[in-house]
């Protein structure tokens, strides 16, 4: 199987509205970068959303109809795919579309069956756990102690060790240790 066939690792970020899930996700996906891992994200919102501008000649298109509009420069490009009616795609759709990479992080989509991090804030409009009734969650990261659980806890900031968690569980190595030993990750 080659690279653009093999399927990454998901880990998924959930949580209540304003639990942290954006900041942790944000966090997670620097450092791991940084390890030098080429990560890709999805997020799910529960509201119309938009990326261009209002005027904006990618707006304009959509404006008028076009089922995807593609915006390319010498930087980046995106497409934007109306939905114009019809339901909204599945999750492995979404997942089918990304490019190849090492890791992908979910950043909401809760009820997916995939390994969780639930965000927990004390100032979360919802503050009812997840976990409980969730066997996909993981790990709890919070910024106030969690003593009702036996799954790892971390604070909601320590992004390093939740990373060092993330590549645990995802099954990926630290690429900066593989480069500083010759390719060969120093673990084995």
């Amino acid at each position: 199987m080659n690279e653009t066939d093999r399927k990454p690792p998901i880990v998924g970020i959930a949580g209540w509205k304003n639990s942290g899930k954006t900041g942790l996700t944000v966090r997670l996906v620097a450092e791991l970068t940084a390890r030098g891992h080429r990560v890709s994200t999805v997020k799910h919102a529960h509201h119309d959303f938009d990326i261009d501008k209002v005027g904006a000649d990618s707006f304009r298109h959509r404006e008028a109809g076009a089922h995807e509009v593609t915006i390319v420069s010498g930087t980046r490009f995106a497409i934007m795919h109306e939905l114009r009616g019809a339901p909204e795609p599945g999750f492995e759709e979404i997942l089918s579309r990304l490019a190849p990479c090492d890791i992908v992080i979910v950043e909401g989509y809760k009820r997916e069956p995939i390994p969780k991090i639930e965000a927990r804030r004390l100032e979360a409009a919802n503050r009812t756990p997840l976990a409980p009734s969730d066997p996909h969650i993981v790990a709890i990261a919070a910024d106030h102690e969690v003593t009702d659980t036996t799954l790892p806890v971390f604070d909601l900031d320590d992004t390093r060790a939740l990373a060092d968690f993330v590549q645990r569980i995802a099954g990926i190595g630290d690429d900066s240790r593989r480069e500083q030993t010759g390719g060969r990750d120093s673990a084995g």
